[in-house]
């Protein structure tokens, strides 16, 4: 009986050491049991929050998987926008690009990488009509970041009647115009510039 057990103890022991050790590394990274978070299709939400009062229904550009997606939202204005009140609207744009995304567009793997402590002002001195100045400079801003200002801009009455969008920041360098091309929203990284501009 013990030369038996003895026996079966050591056709065991090979057995083990090939299940235990089945020449799998040991790793951090867990195992794919479904599509990463990062896999997940970047759907924007179909509802989306009217308000009461003067509104703009507008396209606002927030990040899903290192590209830009259009998200449609309604947003309140103090007034009803003019062909002057570009200020106005990228102001407002401005705040719903700092906003925490919804559920909605959370569950859809949108994110924003705008900071809430950016600012927008008009142009100064011999800056071009359609000037923005942002208390940054545009390239101190992430690409993601700079790159949801230029496409939420663009189109809008804070941008020039060709679409594009000119930005500046609180220094005395020239602003430059930027364009929201459909490059920039598949790689956010290569931020275009169409040059310096000036009267």
């Amino acid at each position: 009986m013990r030369t038996r057990a003895l026996c079966a103890a050591a056709l065991l022991a090979p057995l083990l050491l090939l299940t235990g050790g089945c020449g799998i590394r040991t790793t951090q990274v867990p195992v794919d049991a479904g599509p990463a978070p990062s896999r997940v299709p970047c759907e924007t939400p179909d509802d989306v929050a009217t308000q009461s009062g003067s509104t703009l229904d507008v396209h606002v550009y927030l990040v899903c998987r290192s590209q830009l997606v259009a998200v449609n939202r309604s947003v309140r204005l103090a007034q009803d926008p003019g062909e002057s009140d570009g200020l106005q609207v990228a102001q407002t744009l401005l705040a719903e690009l700092q906003k925490r995304p919804s559920d909605a567009e959370s569950d859809s793997n949108l994110t924003t990488s705008v900071d809430r402590s950016l600012r927008v002002r008009d142009g100064r001195g011999k800056d071009p009509a359609d000037a923005l100045r942002l208390s940054r400079e545009p390239m101190d801003l992430t690409a993601y970041a700079l790159a949801q200002l230029i496409c939420t801009y663009a189109g809008t009455v804070a941008s020039d009647a060709d679409g594009t969008v000119l930005l500046g920041g609180p220094s005395d360098a020239e602003p430059r115009r930027y364009a929201c091309t459909e490059q920039l929203k598949s790689a956010p990284e290569a931020v275009p510039t169409l040059g310096t501009e000036r009267p």
